[in-house]
Parts: C-alpha cells; structure tokens; sequence
C-alpha cells in the first residue's frame, strides 16, 4: 500500500444544499481534522460517526458537522480517510476548505481518490472506470452495465484468460532456457486448443461492444422513408415534444434532427432524417445524402411509409436502402387510421415474410395509435441482443486491447501450424498477456492513467 499526502475535495455537488460531504485521504488526514474538531477524534475506532464543532477555536466556530472516520486500509482509498458532512452553504463549504489547506492538505485532482483505490490495489483498473460509469449512468441500461463491470465479472473473465496464457508462456521461455536440449514442456496440442477456445472468447466480447457502446452512449434510431410518410410526426410522438417541423409539403426535412429519450431503461437516440426520393434540388440532395449517412451509423432502422395494398411496391422501397449489416430494421405502416383496418394484418404479414421475417408494425404517427407496441419491439431488439452475452464490453479502450490480444493470439495458431521457433511464440504470447494486463491496469503508462482519470468529477 502507498502512502501518500493528504488530499482534499468537496464530494458532493457545488452550489447551495440541505448538506455538502467534505472528503479527505492521505497519511495523518485524521490528526488534521482532530486539531479543529471540538471532540478528540483519535477515541473513536474506523467507521465511527462523531458530531462536533468545527474551527479554529470555539470562539470561531465553522459549523456543527458530523465527521465519519475510516482507518486504513478499510477505506476507499485503503488511505486513513475522513468524511465531513456540514450544511451546504458554499459559504460553510469554502471556510472549511480553506482551513485546511492552510493546514497542508492540498486539493485533489480529478478522479485521485479513485486513482488512489486502484494503486493501492483496492480495485483493478476497469473496476476504477466502472466508477466515472456508474456516476454518470443516466439510465437502468447504464447503470447495470456499470454495476457488473464494479463487481469485477468482467475483470474475473479477463484474470482467468491472462493466467492461463501466463502459464502456457512460462513453459515455452523455460523451453527457451533449455534450447540445446531440444525438450518440449508445453504441450502444443493444449496450447492449440487453450488459445483457439480464447480467440472465440475474445471475439464473443469484441462483438458485445457494439450493444454496449449503443447502451451507454444511447441506442442511435435511424427514422427514414419517403417524403410525408410520417417521419416527423413519428420522432414529435417518440419524443412526446414538437421536436420536427410537421408539414404536407415534400421535403420539409433537408437534414437530420436528433434527439434523446429514455424507454423501458434503454436510452434512444431517434434521429428524424430527410425525405428519401430522387429530386434535382441540390439541398434536398444534400439531405437526403446525410439520411442514407445515419443509416450507415444506426443500430435501429425504423423505416417509416404509408401503409397501401401494393406491399410489393413496400418491399421494393425496402430492398433499395443501404442499410449497415450490423443494424436492424424495423419496417414502420404509418397511417392506419385512414386505411381498412381489416386488410392491415394482411399488409404487414405479406411485407415482414418477403422480407424475411423482419419485425413489420402497422400504426399512427398522428394518432399514436399503437405507439406501446413500437416501443416494445425497441426494448426487445435491444435487450434480446444483450441477452445474448454474458458480458458486455462498453468501454472503448477494452476494446481496443482485446482486439490487439485476439491478433496476437491468432499470430500464435499460425505459429504453431507453421513450426516456427518456440522464441517467436512466446514473443506473440507475451503481446497477448500484456494487451489482457493493460486492460485490468497490471500494466499501464503514467499518460493512460491521466486520459482515464481526468474525465473523473473532482471529489471522487
């Protein structure tokens, strides 16, 4: 454990409050706060709460706080750390900031609390990210991915893998070691297979990261479709705001606009998009350009026309979209109220089996007849697809390590097919192990460290 100087920061939000939290961390926190505590706080054992007045003397009072106490290392620092909990006037606030630092405390940095936990081993390095996730979760998706990543399953899938390729490649350096002797103490067969069962593992979590991404940055919705079928008025009822001009002429839409809700826990990102037709207008052309854009970028396409007997003319407009191989589409029959209600399941079963069985919903923007059902196909598609993965991969820089350790250990299977020299092996093994280490922070740089910190608010 790291002992280190003592830090301080106010924890909760700036401005006026019923209460403010005060944090301190760092070697003698405690005997600083008990110089200008009206109780002796060296009495009382970790995790006690104490009332007392605070300030320089009792002639000058700051407030009356309630103080808590940990001890190290039962912290959340494994730093002596104390807690002052005064009235949340900025006025209260600053005195008591100020007082100590006149004591030699200093100002934390963002995120150093945080960074303490980590280095001095309280958390791994994707438990400390799990933190900046959990605080800035603005929903239940986003915040159960943030709960799971805290609780260290994904850090224990990851542990597990490196431990086994740590093993396998200290085998293949003592072979090194032992070169003229031509001995094999790592079974190549084994390897094949240990390696060969982690590809696939490393895979499963590099294509969760595309759902997790999605859940944590919001799900981004492509609405799309020919001119006054209906795309406006759909997101103005999504958004339940008059978020889009509504109007009967064509091509009132020239370039997207966006906007956020939240359905079921899941946040959306509804994006309504230009009239989809051939026009010779140059800034219609120009939207209609960015629509097919969004489209390239969507995890959701809702596709959005006016319901008619003609489903071949329907599947047609639907096969002509350029649609991303990664996104869903959701086929939208938009003005059921001015259609014969009993020919519309007829409409939808024709178009969803010509389109090979994708989700086709008949309904009114206008009316918002049938909105709870396209709510709930959203939240399906979603949620069905995080289903199926144990683990989902949303931070970015896990990401990118697992997929540089999925190279090197393909490097590896060619190695060991080609009959390479063990030396060059374990030279993939270690790239392999150290790319899973950097992800758990068993390896870092001083500048990882402060791109992942900084983000952090300063009381944490």
């Amino acid at each position: 454990m790291k002992t280190q100087e003592p830090i301080i920061a106010l924890s909760t939000a700036d401005g006026a409050a019923a209460i403010h939290v005060i944090r301190l961390s760092g070697s003698g926190c405690i005997e600083i706060v008990d110089k200008y505590c009206s109780k002796s706080l060296s009495k009382f054992d970790s995790h006690s709460a104490v009332y007392c007045h605070l300030g320089e003397s009792q002639d000058q009072i700051i407030d009356e706080c309630v103080v808590t106490i940990f001890r190290s290392p039962k912290s959340y620092t494994k730093e002596d750390v104390v807690e002052i909990s005064c009235h949340g006037s900025p006025y209260i606030t600053q005195s008591i900031l100020s007082l100590f630092l006149r004591s030699g405390v200093r100002m934390a940095e963002a995120g150093e609390f945080t960074m303490r936990a980590y280095l001095n081993g309280q958390m791994d390095l994707t438990q400390a990210e799990a933190v900046a996730d959990l605080i800035a979760a603005r929903s239940k998706g986003q915040h159960h991915m943030a709960m799971s990543q805290l609780r260290g399953i994904f850090s224990a899938k990851i542990q597990d893998l490196r431990a086994q390729l740590i093993h396998f490649a200290s085998m293949i350096e003592l072979e090194n070691d032992f070169a003229e002797e031509d001995v094999e103490f790592a079974d190549r067969g084994e390897l094949k297979d240990l390696v060969a069962r982690m590809i696939n593992l490393i895979k499963e979590l590099t294509d969760s990261f595309r759902y997790g991404n999605a859940i944590k940055n919001g799900v981004p919705v492509a609405i799309v479709g020919p001119p006054n079928a209906g795309k406006s008025t759909l997101l103005n009822a999504l958004l339940q705001d008059d978020k889009a001009i509504v109007s009967a002429i064509a091509g009132t839409t020239r370039d997207y606009i966006e906007d956020s809700t939240q359905i079921d826990g899941i946040s959306f990102r509804f994006i309504d998009t230009a009239g989809i037709r051939q026009t010779d207008d140059e800034i219609e052309s120009q939207g209609i350009k960015r629509s097919y854009e969004q489209m390239a970028r969507a995890r959701l396409v809702l596709y959005i026309t006016e319901i008619r007997e003609d489903h071949q003319d329907i599947v047609r407009e639907i096969k002509e979209l350029k649609i991303s191989e990664d996104a869903e589409i959701v086929v939208l029959l938009n003005k059921i109220d001015t259609f014969h209600a009993c020919h519309a399941y007829d409409v939808e079963e024709a178009v969803s089996t010509l389109i090979g069985r994708q989700p086709v919903l008949s309904l009114s923007a206008k009316s918002e007849l049938h909105m709870d059902k396209l709510k709930e196909i959203l939240v399906q598609r979603i949620k069905g697809s995080i289903d199926n993965h144990d683990i989902v991969v949303s931070n970015a820089r896990h990401q990118q390590e697992l997929l540089q350790a999925g190279s090197s250990l393909k490097a590896v299977i060619e190695g060991l097919n080609s009959g390479i020299p063990t030396d060059l092996i374990a030279i993939d093994l270690r790239h392999a192990t150290a790319h899973l280490g950097s992800i758990m922070g068993e390896v870092t740089t001083d500048d990882l460290l402060e791109n992942i910190f900084r983000n952090f608010c300063i009381g944490k």
